[in-house]
């Protein structure tokens, strides 16, 4: 069957539409980041308190069920998953957003520079990909841009929606491979829409 012209034309079309109507939001909903003009460091700190997991209000509930499901198919395979969903944010997921942030704004990171981002992540859905079916990670998150040296002085709050994880080879069969993409996008569009 050949198609057309149109008809890829349209294929396209609808491609674009499906992918940019998920697609990652970022916003200032407070404050005024055009102070940050100028500097060359930033430091970067991350939290995950109050965070919800998929269809789970408290991340706990979340690790509790899935530790208990893998433990049951394999003794300790759910402590050993446990520990890495929290080790993978040192390991992983941080390193990731760093990396592409420093990238993205020609800013280096350092814990001495004067403002500070305190990137929040508020809700985490891990996604998942078992070969016939798949559904992508995604995170929301805010961050706020704080004096380093007074962190009651709020410079800006920003709003990170629907930051997606997905690899583009689809070998993302790991919960920490789909979420760590989730951060990386998260810092080059941040670092971004900061320079």
């Amino acid at each position: 069957m050949k198609l057309t012209i149109k008809k890829y034309a349209a294929m396209a079309t609808l491609v674009f539409f499906v992918l940019t109507a998920n697609a990652q939001r970022i916003k200032t909903t407070e404050g005024d980041i055009s102070v940050l003009k100028g500097e060359t460091t930033m430091n970067i700190e991350f939290t995950y308190n109050d965070m919800s997991v998929g269809k789970f209000e408290h991340e706990s509930e979340y690790i509790e069920k899935k530790k208990a499901e893998y433990n049951a198919k394999e003794p300790g395979k759910g402590d050993n998953w446990a520990k890495n969903w929290i080790a993978d944010r040192k390991m992983v997921f941080e390193p990731k957003f760093i990396d592409l942030f420093e990238k993205s704004t020609d800013m280096v990171v350092k814990a001495t520079a004067k403002y500070t981002i305190i990137f929040h992540t508020t809700t985490t859905e891990p996604g998942y990909n078992i070969y016939i079916t798949k559904k992508n990670a995604e995170i929301d998150a805010e961050a706020t841009v704080v004096e380093t040296a007074n962190r009651s002085k709020i410079i800006a709050v920003i709003s990170v929606k629907n930051a997606p994880g997905r690899t583009f080879s689809g070998n993302d069969f790991a919960t920490g491979d789909r979420i760590a993409e989730c951060y990386a996008v998260s810092g080059k569009k941040l670092g971004k829409f900061i320079k």
